[in-house]
């Protein structure tokens, strides 16, 4: 599957992604999620050493899509069978340029064709404006901990 949405081109995860996928991650939760949580917070979310086999699996085990712009990977999503989002991610590179957009877009579709009547995450405080200008809308502010540290983040909703 392959979609094509404003130069961004939506199609399903391969687990040749994969290290492409975690560095990614790694340089969107350091260099933007960095302007709300403090550089330990980053290290603690996004560590050097992540487990290729458990991302491969956990990509593997849901839908999972990848945003390309000019061949390049920008951002990625997934959406499990209850509604729940549980990774999106745009490289900073890519910021501002329709990623998020495109993918949301496509969790919408699928959910929608599976008839799945609610999507809901736990958006970061940088993420959050973005889910709310996709309609989600703020369920309840949370603490969160991971790898020793504490994190503010927000569970969100979307009903269709």
């Amino acid at each position: 599957m392959v979609k094509e949405s404003n130069g961004v081109i939506i199609r399903s995860f391969q687990q040749s992604d994969i290290d492409d996928l975690i560095a990614l991650f790694r340089v969107s939760v350091r260099k933007i999620a960095a302007a709300h949580y403090s550089k330990d917070q980053c290290l603690a979310w996004a560590p050097d050493q992540i487990d290729r086999t458990i991302w491969i699996e956990k990509r593997s085990n849901k839908p999972t899509w990848v945003a390309t712009c000019n061949s390049q990977i920008a951002g990625f999503t997934d959406l499990e069978p209850d509604g729940h989002i549980d990774m999106l991610y745009v490289h900073p590179d890519f910021q501002r340029q329709g990623v998020a957009s495109a993918l949301i877009k496509q969790v919408h579709e699928t959910a929608t064709r599976q008839y799945i009547k609610r999507l809901f995450t736990e958006a970061s405080i940088t993420v959050r404006p973005a889910f709310e200008k996709f309609g989600f809308t703020v369920i309840e502010q949370q603490t969160v901990h991971r790898n020793g540290q504490e994190f503010t983040n927000y569970r969100m909703e979307k009903l269709l």
